[in-house]
């Protein structure tokens, strides 16, 4: 009987880490998933995970798990798929591994992902975005830090993970001033800053004091600032900025929102496609192409220039709330 700890144990040992040399985001993401399969196979099956068979865990089981994903986890198809993605590659590994259990392995590939809903991306105005960075209190060693955390996120459109690893040494506020980071499949990138986010960020370098391998924004213990501390500081100061701009309440704010808001500004500017993927460090340009449905901007000017004959263009706008009363009457 092959049991899947000896397998999944040379999975993550050998094939991610030895053979593809996978990041330790990838290897994380896959462990929480094995973590959750292996727990409700606990649940289901009654059989502790260091005494599974393989042969339990056949599509059927799968498809159970993935719906108990989705039903009873409440988790999105994004994280659905994501999931089937982890066990694809442990069964594809599988199957080189033990062929008597292949006809197995590939009914488990069989199952499909699903397709997701696509939303419109979410993105800040220019008085969000003013409002958002008046939100910090300057007058404290946090705010400085958040208040420059902001700046460079909407500046840059760096991600979470991005932010996390950069080091003092990755910033350079003198001539050609830029940031250099490492993103997604380890591709590194520089990307340049205005010049008021070199005079916040250079004012915030000399005050944090660090050294160049230390983390450019740490905690208040000096430590990297984890995920959801990066999270818990956008949503805050989201929330204070709603008090000034209320179109902030009606909008769900995360550091990726910041992200877009990057790309929307550089599309708007006029900047090809191929520049914003370049600029977020995108795999391929088509990623860009949600920016372009997201920009009612653009699709106003598209409206203005469709104009009926002997009608001035423009946008409708709605009378007068006194005139529209009156009209009514």
């Amino acid at each position: 009987m092959t049991l899947v700890a000896g397998l999944l144990e040379a999975f993550f040992t050998e094939r991610l880490q030895q053979q593809r040399s996978a990041s330790p985001n990838t290897i994380a993401a896959y462990r929480d998933t094995f973590r959750l399969l292996l727990a409700f196979a606990r649940e289901r099956l009654r059989k502790p995970p260091s005494a599974l068979p393989l042969v339990d865990l056949d599509a059927p089981f799968v498809a159970a798990f993935l719906q108990h994903l989705e039903k009873q986890r409440g988790n999105s198809v994004r994280t659905r798929n994501a999931r089937l993605a982890a066990i694809h590659s442990f069964f594809r590994y599988v199957a080189l591994q033990e062929p008597a259990h292949s006809a197995t392995c590939q009914r488990v590939l069989a199952i499909p992902t699903k397709k997701a809903a696509r939303k419109l991306v979410t993105s800040l105005t220019r008085a969000e975005q003013e409002a958002m960075l008046a939100a910090p209190d300057r007058t404290t060693w946090l705010g400085r830090r958040d208040h420059a955390i902001i700046l460079l996120l909407l500046q840059t459109g760096l991600r979470v993970s991005e932010l996390r690893d950069l080091r003092c040494e990755d910033i350079v506020v003198t001539v050609g001033a830029h940031v250099r980071c490492r993103g997604k499949g380890r591709k590194e990138r520089c990307t340049p800053l205005t010049r008021e986010a070199v005079s916040v960020i250079k004012a915030w370098l000399v005050e944090r004091a660090g050294l160049p391998t230390e983390p450019a924004f740490p905690s208040r213990c000096s430590t990297v600032l984890s995920r959801d501390a990066v999270e818990r500081l956008v949503t805050k100061y989201a929330e204070i900025a709603s008090k000034a701009c209320s179109c902030l309440g009606k909008k769900r704010i995360s550091p990726h929102v910041l992200r877009h808001t990057t790309a929307v500004s550089l599309l708007q500017a006029g900047n090809d496609r191929s520049v914003i993927a370049l600029w977020l460090g995108h795999e391929s340009i088509e990623t860009t192409q949600m920016y372009l449905d997201a920009d009612l901007t653009m699709k106003e000017r598209a409206l203005a220039r469709t104009a009926p004959l002997r009608v001035a263009p423009g946008r409708y706008l709605p009378d007068d709330s006194l005139l529209a009363f009156l009209s009514g009457l």
